[in-house]
């Protein structure tokens, strides 16, 4: 089972779907790592929210007081502009339990006009190109945008035949 807890609902009423303009999510250590180096580091950000789960590599445990150094899927707000949220996720999302993470995440925001970011990592031994990967410059960075994403991406495209999976996919 996976609970996601805010302490913070925009309307203040529970049942109203959360108001977000923009949802950034790192997923995975080195993500959430960058997270914590580049963007929270300043006094902006405030905890909101927390997701609890437990599955063979990640026991939450029952308490509702949450700190950024438990291996909790951390949930923050720009205290500037509250429609902006953070997901720093650093334990590991089984693979039956990602639809319902994104079920119970996705299902307490607001939908229209949501812009969708996802960080994530994978070791440069499983990017698959026609040079040598001794060659590659690491780290690296590409991107995958879908049809709708109509600004323009900070990096080259991600080339097939890699594929992205696990949480981030989903």
């Amino acid at each position: 089972e996976i609970d996601v807890l805010w302490t913070w609902q925009s309307g203040g009423r529970a049942e109203e779907p959360l108001v977000c303009s923009r949802f950034i999510v790192a997923i995975g250590r080195n993500a959430a790592a960058f997270l914590s180096s580049f963007i929270l580091d300043s006094v902006c950000w405030e905890v909101v929210g927390v997701v609890k789960l437990w599955n063979e590599w990640c026991r939450t445990s029952s308490t509702t007081n949450v700190l950024p150094t438990d291996s909790f899927c951390l949930f923050y707000r720009l205290i500037s502009d509250p429609t902006v949220l953070l997901c720093q996720c650093s334990c590991y999302v089984a693979e039956d339990q990602q639809f319902q993470w994104l079920e119970k995440v996705f299902g307490s925001m607001q939908k229209k006009g949501l812009q969708v970011t996802i960080l994530s990592t994978c070791p440069a031994a499983d990017y698959k190109t026609q040079e040598s990967t001794l060659t590659l410059v690491s780290p690296f960075l590409k991107a995958l945008k879908t049809k709708e994403f109509q600004e323009q991406v900070c990096c080259p495209l991600l080339e097939q035949p890699n594929i992205v999976r696990d949480l981030p996919a989903a």
